[in-house]
């Protein structure tokens, strides 16, 4: 496969980059080339370029007057000249959009082969990749690193931050809605930022987790050298921060809540990366704006010889600081009002480094998975503070923080970055039409599907057959169902039904997957969302996280009997709503209409079947309703005890065996699957 990356902003080169020259030269610029690395390494991947604007400024580097450079053995750096000769700032790069996007058309035009598929990184490049799409049928996908929408809500009052918002807003939507596929990098940007995008499919959007991009090996002794001017006592620990300095990502805050929390300033040295600003270089506005702001509250709180502040650092004393900070028991903070995804997060875990970070964006995701930090309140000094104080004075805290932290890559790699997106990229350029279905098959995943790696292998040699259309029904949503089949190396199913059978998923006759807008249509009759969960707004009453409310699904937590006081608390004030309760612990409450059975009766009728042709498999309590309207149901061996209620009937099936296997074993008895060898306890049976 040969796949096409771009991106136009900043200074783009082979390593070492120097993080921070320019305003646009930051992570997105470690995530692009550390993406190009991983999809190279692996074998179905022929060729990687990556196609950004060249510009001829020495100051910045010759290097980026040059057409070609090397990356790797696969890889390379395409410049395209567009007319202009000066190195342009992202808002001044819109003038020259259309410039840019008609010489890489010819670029394109000239090439024996086309790219099987093209990854931008941001709108701007989006909308050229969009216009390459439309000429030669190019797959697209895209990156938006950071979006307009959440940075406008987050700066909210500041008229300068604000300037421009409606132009890369609206540009922003013309990505999410015209290109294949959106990647982004936290459940947090796939579920909340890049959905409350207008037209804005959640089919199309993939949470594809990257990992580390620490570039160099760490040079502690460049790093001791680069703060110890600054610092009294350098051997205290650190409190590390690392952005570009520009105003969401509240380094000022930062050093507010440094220097106002009671024994921080005498317990810690506080060090500030933020870009490169030596007497030769020239910075934005907002960049000397922020750097005067920070420089204002040091010396307004008096903390000299307390923070350090170098004007210019490189990779090997970044790695370096990081190394210092985790060995010092340290802590690394991230103070963003809001960060998309957090890059930085990923490096301070690689070096064992402890956290703390802002609550808003994907860190959440991040510090949640990992396990590696404490979240805060960006705009409350008083609690990002105390949240630092208390990471460096509890030894144990801090000790299973960085214990978590060595554990990072289970959950994020660059490895397993490549893989997702080279088989979403490989279903773009060969979608697989999907035949008429003459049975339907539909499992939960967690504890059904999951659970025994050993049998999924059959499963996925079974629905190689072609013997059903495969749908999940899980109680997770599209973003999770993804991840959680992706760790358990399952193929994408036809079709997905998602948030207890509150949403589906389906493939067109082209094999392409998109919301169905008509099952949200029939359950949203008599849904008041607002006002099921204004009268369930109560404290005896505990929701489930923000991120788990979705338009037809509010969720709680409880066992049975918490779930019947919802229903009557609800029935009292006569709102029609389904409660269901699973697990033991958890609640959730949809329309009326809604639910996993009557999902799967919708699917059926969308081609030309019923529950009759339908087969259902499944193992908790929000699994009930499915198995009991399908023709054929499917109760695995580990099934929880809320369906030991299911009245017994000729259609349906309870496995001995557990997992997959049961669901293999249900397959067998409803004649759809011929196990190589039938179950011990079968044979013992016959």
């Amino acid at each position: 496969m040969y796949v096409m990356q771009i991106a136009l902003g900043g200074c783009l080169k082979a390593p070492p980059i120097p993080y921070g020259l320019t305003d646009d030269t930051g992570g997105h610029i470690a995530y692009v080339l550390a993406a190009t690395r991983a999809l190279e390494a692996r074998p179905d991947i022929e060729r990687v370029e990556v196609v950004t604007r060249r510009f001829d400024r020495p100051d910045l580097g010759a290097i980026h007057a040059r057409r070609h450079e090397r990356l790797g053995p696969k890889s390379s750096i395409l410049r395209i000249d567009d007319g202009a000769a000066d190195y342009l700032s992202k808002e001044a790069l819109e003038a020259r959009l259309d410039a840019f996007t008609e010489a890489f058309l010819r670029h394109l035009d000239g090439l024996p082969r086309k790219p099987d598929a093209i990854h931008a990184h941001f709108a701007d490049a989006a909308r050229v990749a969009l216009a390459a799409r439309e000429r030669f049928g190019i797959p697209v996908l895209y990156t938006p690193h950071s979006l307009g929408l959440d940075k406008a809500q987050a700066m909210a009052g500041n008229a300068s931050a604000a300037s421009g918002m409606e132009r890369r807003i609206a540009e922003e939507t013309r990505a999410i809605t015209g290109v294949c596929a959106t990647v982004v990098s936290s459940r947090e940007e796939a579920e909340r930022q890049v959905c409350a995008y207008r037209g804005a499919d959640p089919a199309r959007v993939h949470c594809i987790a990257p990992g580390a991009t620490l570039p160099a090996a760490p040079d502690r002794a460049a790093a001791r050298a680069l703060i110890a001017p600054w610092l009294d006592d350098a051997d205290k620990p650190m409190i590390l921060a690392v952005a570009r300095p520009v105003e969401k990502k509240n380094l000022a805050g930062l050093v507010e809540a440094y220097a106002k929390t009671p024994g921080l300033r005498e317990r810690a040295n506080l060090v500030i990366l933020a870009g490169l600003r030596g007497p030769t270089r020239q910075g934005s506005d907002e960049q000397r704006r922020v750097i005067a702001g920070i420089e204002g509250a040091l010396r307004r709180h008096k903390l000299e010889g307390r923070v350090a502040l170098p004007p210019e650092h490189d990779a090997a004393s970044l790695a370096g600081l990081y190394a210092l900070a985790a060995e010092g028991r340290g802590v690394f903070a991230n103070p963003a009002l809001t960060e998309p995804f957090g890059l930085t997060l990923l490096e301070a875990a690689a070096s064992g480094l402890p956290v703390v970070a802002t609550c808003r964006g994907g860190p959440s995701d991040i510090v949640a998975r990992i396990g590696h930090g404490l979240l805060a309140e960006p705009t409350d000094a008083q609690a990002f503070g105390a949240a630092l104080s208390r990471l460096l004075t509890d030894a144990d805290l801090h000790a299973r923080c960085r214990a978590a932290a060595a554990g990072h890559g289970a959950a994020y790699s660059w490895e397993g970055w490549a893989e997702r997106v080279t088989q979403l990229m490989a279903r773009l350029a060969r979608p697989r039409p999907l035949a008429a279905p003459s049975r339907i098959l539909a499992s939960d995943i967690d504890n059904t599907l999951t659970g025994d790696a050993a049998a999924l292998p059959e499963f996925a040699r079974w629905r190689a057959g072609g013997h059903a259309l495969f749908a999940v029904a899980t109680g997770r949503s599209i973003t999770e169902a993804r991840r959680i089949l992706a760790e358990w190396e399952i193929d994408e199913p036809d079709a997905f039904i998602t948030s207890v059978g509150s949403e589906i998923y389906r493939r067109d006759a082209q094999g392409r997957l998109g919301f169905d807008a008509t099952w949200a249509c029939e359950i949203e009759r008599d849904w008041r969302r607002e006002a099921i969960r204004a009268t369930l707004d109560n404290p005896s009453i505990r929701p489930q996280p923000a991120i788990e409310q979705r338009p037809w699904k509010l969720s709680y937590f409880g066992d049975a009997r918490q779930a019947m006081r919802i229903r009557n608390r609800l029935d009292m004030a006569g709102l029609a709503a389904r409660v269901i309760a699973s697990h033991g612990r958890l609640i959730d409450v949809l329309p009326v209409r809604a639910g996993k059975g009557a999902a799967i009766a919708h699917l059926a009728k969308a081609h030309g079947l019923t529950l009759d042709h339908c087969v259902a498999a499944g193992d908790s309590g929000n699994d009930e309703c499915m198995l009991r309207a399908a023709g054929r149901a499917i109760v695995v061996g580990n099934a929880d005890a809320d369906l030991a209620r299911l009245p017994r009937r000729p259609g349906l099936f309870r496995s001995r065996e557990a997992h997959a296997a049961g669901l293999l074993d249900g397959l067998a008895w409803a004649g759809l699957h011929q196990r190589a060898e039938a179950p011990a306890w079968r044979m013992a049976a016959e």
